[in-house]
Protein backbone atom coordinates (compact mmCIF):
# COMPACT_ATOMS: atom_id res chain seq x y z
CA UNK A 1 0.00 0.00 0.00
CA UNK A 2 1.18 3.53 -0.78
CA UNK A 3 0.81 5.95 2.11
CA UNK A 4 1.47 8.87 -0.24
CA UNK A 5 -1.39 7.85 -2.50
CA UNK A 6 -3.62 7.22 0.52
CA UNK A 7 -3.12 10.84 1.59
CA UNK A 8 -4.08 12.08 -1.88
CA UNK A 9 -7.13 9.82 -1.86
CA UNK A 10 -8.19 11.14 1.55
CA UNK A 11 -8.10 14.70 0.21
CA UNK A 12 -10.57 14.11 -2.61
CA UNK A 13 -12.62 11.33 -1.02
CA UNK A 14 -13.68 12.87 2.29
CA UNK A 15 -17.18 13.87 1.27
CA UNK A 16 -19.02 17.01 0.19
CA UNK A 17 -18.05 19.20 3.12
CA UNK A 18 -14.52 18.11 3.94
CA UNK A 19 -12.93 16.95 0.68
CA UNK A 20 -10.27 19.16 -0.91
CA UNK A 21 -8.98 19.68 -4.39
CA UNK A 22 -5.56 18.49 -5.47
CA UNK A 23 -2.96 20.88 -6.78
CA UNK A 24 -1.77 20.43 -10.35
CA UNK A 25 1.40 18.76 -9.08
CA UNK A 26 -0.51 16.46 -6.72
CA UNK A 27 -2.85 15.43 -9.53
CA UNK A 28 0.09 14.60 -11.78
CA UNK A 29 1.63 12.53 -8.98
CA UNK A 30 -1.62 10.65 -8.32
CA UNK A 31 -2.00 9.92 -12.04
CA UNK A 32 1.56 8.63 -12.26
CA UNK A 33 1.05 6.38 -9.22
CA UNK A 34 -2.08 4.91 -10.82
CA UNK A 35 -0.37 4.39 -14.17
CA UNK A 36 2.67 2.80 -12.56
CA UNK A 37 0.30 0.93 -10.21
CA UNK A 38 2.34 2.01 -7.21
CA UNK A 39 -1.09 2.45 -5.66
CA UNK A 40 -2.97 -0.74 -4.83
CA UNK A 41 -6.02 -1.86 -6.86
CA UNK A 42 -8.31 -0.85 -3.99
CA UNK A 43 -6.74 2.61 -3.88
CA UNK A 44 -6.96 3.08 -7.65
CA UNK A 45 -10.63 2.08 -7.80
CA UNK A 46 -11.50 4.28 -4.85
CA UNK A 47 -9.68 7.23 -6.39
CA UNK A 48 -11.48 6.84 -9.71
CA UNK A 49 -14.89 6.81 -8.05
CA UNK A 50 -14.08 9.65 -5.64
CA UNK A 51 -12.77 11.88 -8.41
CA UNK A 52 -15.79 11.15 -10.61
CA UNK A 53 -18.18 12.09 -7.80
CA UNK A 54 -16.24 15.22 -6.84
CA UNK A 55 -15.62 16.26 -10.48
CA UNK A 56 -12.08 17.22 -11.43
CA UNK A 57 -10.95 20.82 -11.22
CA UNK A 58 -9.04 22.58 -13.99
CA UNK A 59 -5.65 22.24 -12.22
CA UNK A 60 -6.37 18.55 -11.58
CA UNK A 61 -7.07 17.95 -15.28
CA UNK A 62 -3.96 19.91 -16.22
CA UNK A 63 -1.89 17.75 -13.87
CA UNK A 64 -3.27 14.56 -15.37
CA UNK A 65 -2.42 15.81 -18.86
CA UNK A 66 1.06 16.75 -17.64
CA UNK A 67 1.54 13.14 -16.58
CA UNK A 68 0.19 11.76 -19.85
CA UNK A 69 2.64 14.00 -21.71
CA UNK A 70 5.50 12.60 -19.63
CA UNK A 71 4.55 8.92 -19.77
CA UNK A 72 2.53 8.37 -22.95
CA UNK A 73 3.83 7.47 -26.38
CA UNK A 74 3.93 10.46 -28.70
CA UNK A 75 4.65 11.15 -32.36
CA UNK A 76 6.81 14.02 -33.57
CA UNK A 77 5.10 16.45 -35.90
CA UNK A 78 6.71 16.62 -39.36
CA UNK A 79 7.86 19.97 -40.70
CA UNK A 80 5.08 21.08 -43.03
CA UNK A 81 3.08 24.20 -43.84
CA UNK A 82 0.33 23.05 -41.46
CA UNK A 83 0.04 22.16 -37.81
CA UNK A 84 -0.50 18.49 -37.07
CA UNK A 85 -4.18 17.98 -36.33
CA UNK A 86 -5.00 15.62 -33.45
CA UNK A 87 -8.55 14.28 -33.72
CA UNK A 88 -9.70 12.98 -30.33
CA UNK A 89 -12.53 10.47 -29.91
CA UNK A 90 -13.85 8.45 -26.96
CA UNK A 91 -11.79 5.31 -26.52
CA UNK A 92 -14.93 3.24 -25.83
CA UNK A 93 -16.00 3.66 -29.43
CA UNK A 94 -19.21 4.04 -31.37
CA UNK A 95 -22.45 2.08 -31.16
CA UNK A 96 -25.17 4.05 -33.00
CA UNK A 97 -23.86 6.34 -35.74
CA UNK A 98 -21.42 5.53 -38.53
CA UNK A 99 -17.99 7.01 -37.68
CA UNK A 100 -16.08 8.92 -40.35
CA UNK A 101 -13.00 10.18 -38.45
CA UNK A 102 -10.49 7.87 -40.22
CA UNK A 103 -11.66 9.05 -43.64
CA UNK A 104 -11.51 12.65 -42.41
CA UNK A 105 -7.88 11.93 -41.50
CA UNK A 106 -7.20 10.59 -45.00
CA UNK A 107 -8.73 13.72 -46.56
CA UNK A 108 -6.58 15.99 -44.41
CA UNK A 109 -3.43 14.03 -45.16
CA UNK A 110 -4.20 14.05 -48.89
CA UNK A 111 -4.31 17.85 -48.61
CA UNK A 112 -0.94 17.94 -46.84
CA UNK A 113 -2.13 18.20 -43.23
CA UNK A 114 -0.51 15.73 -40.80
CA UNK A 115 -3.08 13.93 -38.63
CA UNK A 116 -2.85 11.84 -35.46
CA UNK A 117 -5.61 9.65 -34.05
CA UNK A 118 -5.28 7.54 -30.91
CA UNK A 119 -7.17 4.82 -29.07
CA UNK A 120 -7.21 1.17 -28.06
CA UNK A 121 -9.34 -1.95 -28.34
CA UNK A 122 -13.02 -2.32 -27.43
CA UNK A 123 -13.33 -0.77 -24.03
CA UNK A 124 -15.83 -0.40 -21.20
CA UNK A 125 -18.24 1.07 -20.60
CA UNK A 126 -19.80 1.31 -24.07
CA UNK A 127 -17.71 -1.42 -25.73
CA UNK A 128 -18.36 0.32 -29.04
CA UNK A 129 -16.53 0.04 -32.35
CA UNK A 130 -12.97 1.36 -31.83
CA UNK A 131 -10.90 3.30 -34.34
CA UNK A 132 -8.34 0.52 -34.66
CA UNK A 133 -11.02 -1.81 -36.06
CA UNK A 134 -12.20 0.82 -38.56
CA UNK A 135 -8.61 1.26 -39.73
CA UNK A 136 -8.29 -2.51 -40.06
CA UNK A 137 -11.45 -2.71 -42.17
CA UNK A 138 -9.94 -0.03 -44.41
CA UNK A 139 -6.93 -2.29 -44.91
CA UNK A 140 -4.65 -0.40 -42.52
CA UNK A 141 -3.39 -2.56 -39.66
CA UNK A 142 -1.72 -0.40 -37.01
CA UNK A 143 -1.71 -2.94 -34.18
CA UNK A 144 1.72 -4.56 -34.73
CA UNK A 145 3.65 -1.31 -35.21
CA UNK A 146 6.04 -0.07 -32.56
CA UNK A 147 6.08 3.64 -31.82
CA UNK A 148 9.22 4.07 -33.93
CA UNK A 149 7.62 2.25 -36.83
CA UNK A 150 4.49 4.36 -36.50
CA UNK A 151 6.66 7.48 -36.53
CA UNK A 152 8.22 6.37 -39.82
CA UNK A 153 4.81 5.83 -41.39
CA UNK A 154 3.64 9.19 -40.02
CA UNK A 155 6.62 11.04 -41.46
CA UNK A 156 6.08 9.56 -44.92
CA UNK A 157 2.29 9.61 -45.14
CA UNK A 158 1.22 12.29 -42.61
CA UNK A 159 -1.16 9.85 -40.89
CA UNK A 160 -0.33 8.29 -37.53
CA UNK A 161 -2.22 6.20 -35.01
CA UNK A 162 -1.07 6.00 -31.38
CA UNK A 163 -2.29 2.58 -30.29
CA UNK A 164 -2.58 2.43 -26.52
CA UNK A 165 -1.80 -1.29 -25.97
CA UNK A 166 1.50 -0.81 -27.84
CA UNK A 167 2.43 2.80 -27.21
CA UNK A 168 1.02 3.57 -23.75
CA UNK A 169 1.02 0.26 -21.95
CA UNK A 170 0.67 1.85 -18.50
CA UNK A 171 -2.67 3.44 -19.48
CA UNK A 172 -3.79 0.19 -21.08
CA UNK A 173 -3.19 -1.50 -17.72
CA UNK A 174 -5.94 0.61 -16.15
CA UNK A 175 -8.64 -0.40 -18.66
CA UNK A 176 -10.03 -3.27 -16.49
CA UNK A 177 -10.96 -0.75 -13.78
CA UNK A 178 -13.52 0.81 -16.13
CA UNK A 179 -15.49 -2.40 -16.23
CA UNK A 180 -15.08 -3.06 -12.51
CA UNK A 181 -16.32 0.37 -11.39
CA UNK A 182 -19.00 0.48 -14.11
CA UNK A 183 -18.42 4.15 -14.94
CA UNK A 184 -16.06 6.15 -17.10
CA UNK A 185 -13.26 7.50 -14.91
CA UNK A 186 -11.79 10.97 -15.32
CA UNK A 187 -9.09 9.32 -17.43
CA UNK A 188 -11.73 9.04 -20.18
CA UNK A 189 -12.05 12.83 -20.16
CA UNK A 190 -8.27 13.20 -20.28
CA UNK A 191 -8.15 10.96 -23.36
CA UNK A 192 -10.46 13.42 -25.14
CA UNK A 193 -8.09 16.28 -24.32
CA UNK A 194 -4.67 14.66 -24.69
CA UNK A 195 -2.45 15.39 -27.67
CA UNK A 196 0.15 12.63 -28.24
CA UNK A 197 2.16 14.95 -30.46
CA UNK A 198 5.49 16.70 -30.01
CA UNK A 199 5.65 19.86 -32.09
CA UNK A 200 3.19 22.33 -33.55
CA UNK A 201 -0.28 20.88 -33.38
CA UNK A 202 -3.99 21.69 -33.35
CA UNK A 203 -5.95 19.47 -30.98
CA UNK A 204 -9.65 18.70 -31.48
CA UNK A 205 -11.53 17.71 -28.33
CA UNK A 206 -15.05 16.32 -28.45
CA UNK A 207 -17.70 16.60 -25.76
CA UNK A 208 -21.30 15.71 -24.93
CA UNK A 209 -22.18 17.94 -21.97
CA UNK A 210 -21.52 21.72 -21.87
CA UNK A 211 -19.63 21.58 -18.53
CA UNK A 212 -17.11 19.23 -20.15
CA UNK A 213 -16.43 21.75 -22.89
CA UNK A 214 -15.97 24.51 -20.32
CA UNK A 215 -13.46 22.41 -18.38
CA UNK A 216 -11.66 21.53 -21.60
CA UNK A 217 -11.41 25.15 -22.68
CA UNK A 218 -10.12 26.33 -19.31
CA UNK A 219 -7.65 23.45 -19.04
CA UNK A 220 -6.22 24.17 -22.47
CA UNK A 221 -5.90 27.82 -21.57
CA UNK A 222 -4.13 26.98 -18.30
CA UNK A 223 -1.71 24.79 -20.26
CA UNK A 224 -1.19 27.50 -22.92
CA UNK A 225 -2.45 25.30 -25.75
CA UNK A 226 -1.84 27.30 -28.92
CA UNK A 227 -4.64 25.98 -31.14
CA UNK A 228 -7.67 23.88 -30.24
CA UNK A 229 -11.19 23.13 -31.37
CA UNK A 230 -14.05 21.75 -29.28
CA UNK A 231 -16.85 19.84 -31.02
CA UNK A 232 -20.20 18.57 -29.78
CA UNK A 233 -20.11 15.58 -32.10
CA UNK A 234 -21.89 12.31 -32.65
CA UNK A 235 -21.71 10.03 -29.59
CA UNK A 236 -19.18 12.38 -28.02
CA UNK A 237 -16.82 12.09 -31.00
CA UNK A 238 -15.32 14.81 -33.20
CA UNK A 239 -17.61 13.79 -36.10
CA UNK A 240 -19.97 16.64 -36.92
CA UNK A 241 -23.64 15.68 -37.17
CA UNK A 242 -25.76 16.54 -40.20
CA UNK A 243 -29.04 16.16 -38.30
CA UNK A 244 -28.49 19.13 -35.99
CA UNK A 245 -26.60 22.35 -35.57
CA UNK A 246 -22.91 21.81 -34.90
CA UNK A 247 -21.70 23.51 -31.70
CA UNK A 248 -18.05 24.44 -32.17
CA UNK A 249 -15.50 26.20 -29.97
CA UNK A 250 -12.35 27.71 -31.49
CA UNK A 251 -9.48 28.50 -29.15
CA UNK A 252 -6.06 29.99 -29.68
CA UNK A 253 -3.37 32.17 -28.18
CA UNK A 254 -3.03 35.69 -29.58
CA UNK A 255 0.03 37.55 -28.34
CA UNK A 256 0.13 35.13 -25.42
CA UNK A 257 -3.49 35.77 -24.42
CA UNK A 258 -6.23 33.12 -24.74
CA UNK A 259 -8.97 33.73 -27.32
CA UNK A 260 -12.14 31.64 -27.60
CA UNK A 261 -14.88 31.98 -30.19
CA UNK A 262 -18.23 30.21 -30.46
CA UNK A 263 -19.39 28.94 -33.84
CA UNK A 264 -22.78 27.42 -34.67
CA UNK A 265 -22.83 25.60 -38.00
CA UNK A 266 -26.16 24.77 -39.62
CA UNK A 267 -25.77 21.94 -42.17
CA UNK A 268 -28.82 23.16 -44.10
CA UNK A 269 -27.01 26.44 -44.86
CA UNK A 270 -24.48 24.47 -46.89
CA UNK A 271 -26.81 21.86 -48.40
CA UNK A 272 -25.76 19.06 -46.06
CA UNK A 273 -28.76 18.68 -43.77
CA UNK A 274 -29.92 15.08 -43.37
CA UNK A 275 -30.05 12.04 -41.14
CA UNK A 276 -26.80 10.76 -39.69
CA UNK A 277 -26.10 7.30 -41.16
CA UNK A 278 -26.45 4.44 -38.71
CA UNK A 279 -23.73 2.00 -37.77
CA UNK A 280 -25.12 -1.21 -39.26
CA UNK A 281 -24.09 -4.25 -41.27
CA UNK A 282 -23.61 -2.09 -44.39
CA UNK A 283 -21.13 0.28 -42.78
CA UNK A 284 -17.95 -1.19 -44.27
CA UNK A 285 -19.42 -1.15 -47.77
CA UNK A 286 -20.60 2.44 -47.45
CA UNK A 287 -17.26 3.51 -46.01
CA UNK A 288 -15.45 1.95 -48.96
CA UNK A 289 -17.77 3.79 -51.35
CA UNK A 290 -17.06 7.04 -49.51
CA UNK A 291 -13.31 6.58 -50.05
CA UNK A 292 -14.01 6.79 -53.79
CA UNK A 293 -16.50 9.65 -53.47
CA UNK A 294 -19.50 7.63 -54.59
CA UNK A 295 -22.78 9.48 -53.88
CA UNK A 296 -24.20 8.04 -50.65
CA UNK A 297 -25.43 9.56 -47.40
CA UNK A 298 -22.24 8.46 -45.66
CA UNK A 299 -20.19 10.19 -48.36
CA UNK A 300 -22.11 13.38 -47.64
CA UNK A 301 -21.19 13.04 -43.96
CA UNK A 302 -17.55 12.48 -44.95
CA UNK A 303 -17.53 15.63 -47.10
CA UNK A 304 -19.24 17.67 -44.36
CA UNK A 305 -16.57 16.66 -41.87
CA UNK A 306 -13.64 16.73 -44.26
CA UNK A 307 -14.55 20.20 -45.46
CA UNK A 308 -14.91 21.57 -41.95
CA UNK A 309 -11.53 20.25 -40.83
CA UNK A 310 -9.80 21.45 -44.01
CA UNK A 311 -11.10 24.89 -43.14
CA UNK A 312 -10.00 24.63 -39.47
CA UNK A 313 -6.57 23.42 -40.63
CA UNK A 314 -6.34 26.60 -42.75
CA UNK A 315 -6.03 24.66 -46.00
CA UNK A 316 -9.27 26.24 -47.22
CA UNK A 317 -10.08 29.95 -46.85
CA UNK A 318 -13.78 29.33 -46.24
CA UNK A 319 -15.93 26.39 -45.18
CA UNK A 320 -17.52 26.34 -48.64
CA UNK A 321 -14.07 26.04 -50.20
CA UNK A 322 -13.25 23.25 -47.78
CA UNK A 323 -16.37 21.29 -48.70
CA UNK A 324 -15.56 21.61 -52.39
CA UNK A 325 -11.97 20.55 -51.81
CA UNK A 326 -12.99 17.52 -49.73
CA UNK A 327 -15.33 16.35 -52.49
CA UNK A 328 -12.64 16.87 -55.13
CA UNK A 329 -10.05 14.92 -53.13
CA UNK A 330 -12.46 12.00 -52.87
CA UNK A 331 -13.67 11.98 -56.46
CA UNK A 332 -10.19 12.47 -57.95
CA UNK A 333 -8.87 9.35 -56.21
CA UNK A 334 -6.38 11.23 -54.01
CA UNK A 335 -7.92 9.91 -50.79
CA UNK A 336 -7.78 6.33 -52.05
CA UNK A 337 -4.17 6.95 -53.14
CA UNK A 338 -3.34 8.19 -49.65
CA UNK A 339 -4.83 5.03 -48.15
CA UNK A 340 -2.74 2.90 -50.49
CA UNK A 341 0.39 4.85 -49.58
CA UNK A 342 -0.21 4.21 -45.88
CA UNK A 343 -0.88 0.54 -46.55
CA UNK A 344 2.38 0.23 -48.48
CA UNK A 345 4.43 2.06 -45.83
CA UNK A 346 3.00 -0.08 -43.02
CA UNK A 347 3.95 -3.19 -44.99
CA UNK A 348 7.46 -1.80 -45.55
CA UNK A 349 8.19 -0.99 -41.90
CA UNK A 350 6.93 -4.41 -40.85
CA UNK A 351 9.04 -6.11 -43.53
CA UNK A 352 11.98 -3.86 -44.47
CA UNK A 353 13.01 -6.30 -47.18
CA UNK A 354 10.04 -5.06 -49.22
CA UNK A 355 11.73 -1.70 -49.67
CA UNK A 356 14.56 -3.40 -51.51
CA UNK A 357 12.25 -5.14 -53.97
Amino acid sequence: MSNTFRDLLKKIGSGTHTSKHLSREESALATRMMLEQTATPAQIGAFMIAQRIKRPTIPELAGMLDCYDQMGGKLTAPLTDYRTMVLNNPYDGRARNAPVTPVTALILAAAGVPVILHGGERMPTKMGLPLVDIWHDLGLTWRPLTLDQTQKVFELTHVGFVYMPQHFLAAHGLVPYREQIGKRPTLATVELMWSPCDGKHHVVSSFVHPPTETRTQETYQLRHTEEFTTVKGLEGSCDLARSRTAIIGMGSLKDGEPVFERLLLHPRDYGFEGADPSLDENFNRYLEQAIYGEPTELTRSVIWNGGFYLWRAEVAATLTDGLQQAQQLLESGQVQAKRQQIRDEIATVLNPQLSAV
